[in-house]
């Protein structure tokens, strides 16, 4: 049965970038603790700037940044060639998924640690309580794992309709237009519900104003990559016309398009 299905190479892509896909956006939620400087990492020198009133503000990401532009590529893609539904179905795995992880990232936290020797193994190391370590990295505040989440979801749903309307009016043509602009639509989105539930609901009680620059200045990051990815998006399209055949390949973007209205 396995050698039957792994022989059909629509299945075998498809189990790919949905593992691709669940293991991509759960490295992205757990490395999102960390904030990095994109100044610094392009070598260039911060430069604080304001918007809507607030000051000092810089490039300072989360590390998950640097993945999302990717899983939002496999998105447009999975969409091209799967339909909405198969898009839906590997979010809701992903969120659910991302959600046991934290679970067991809880309880790993509480679990009485060993005191005698692991506690302060690393003090070597500048790293005097490893409790305290584990807790600030896999124990990120319940109220920014639920607004990722809920932007997750959110802009995932919008990406399958953004992009299924732009298909409609423009056909096979302008593969750019469908796939980076449901991405720019569904970011833009995205940077606004998580700041708010995170930051405006949670117990940080940010202005409106903070949570707009924030927003603002992490989607212009998410929208530049957008358009530098766009690229990518019409390479992997002819590697997958290369490796299923025209024939193949036709059959299942207007198989794709026909699931949109099942």
């Amino acid at each position: 049965m396995i050698k039957k299905i792994l022989a059909d190479k629509p299945t075998r892509l498809f189990i790919f970038l949905s593992c691709f896909f669940v293991a991509n956006a759960l490295i992205a939620e757990c490395i999102g603790g960390k904030l990095f400087s994109l100044e610094a990492l392009l070598g260039m020198e911060a430069k604080p700037f304001s918007l809507f009133g607030q000051e000092g503000l810089t490039y300072t990401l989360t590390c998950g940044v640097l993945l999302w532009p990717i899983e939002f590529v496999m998105t447009d893609i999975v969409n091209e060639y799967y339909g909405p539904k198969a898009v839906r179905r590997i979010s809701y795995i992903a969120i659910g998924l991302i959600s046991y992880a934290f679970v067991m990232f809880y309880m790993a936290i509480h679990v009485p640690p060993n005191t005698a020797f692991w506690t302060g193994s690393q003090q070597a190391n500048g790293v005097p309580d490893m409790q305290a370590a584990f807790t600030g990295i896999f124990g990120q505040g319940m109220w920014i794992i639920f607004g990722s989440l809920v932007a997750f979801l959110v802009a995932q749903l919008l990406d399958v309709w953004v992009f299924h309307k732009i298909k409609k009016a423009t056909g096979e043509k302008k593969i750019w237009l469908r796939a980076t602009g449901s991405t720019l639509v569904s970011q833009l989105v995205d940077s606004f519900i998580v700041l708010f539930i995170a930051f405006y609901l949670g117990p940080q009680h940010w202005s409106w104003q903070m949570v707009l620059a924030v927003a603002l200045v992490n989607y212009s990051y998410k929208a530049f990559m957008a358009l530098v990815l766009t690229p990518v998006i019409y390479l992997v399209h002819g590697m997958i016309k290369r490796y299923f055949g025209e024939e193949v390949t036709l059959e299942m973007k207007l198989a794709a398009m026909n699931k949109e209205n099942d």
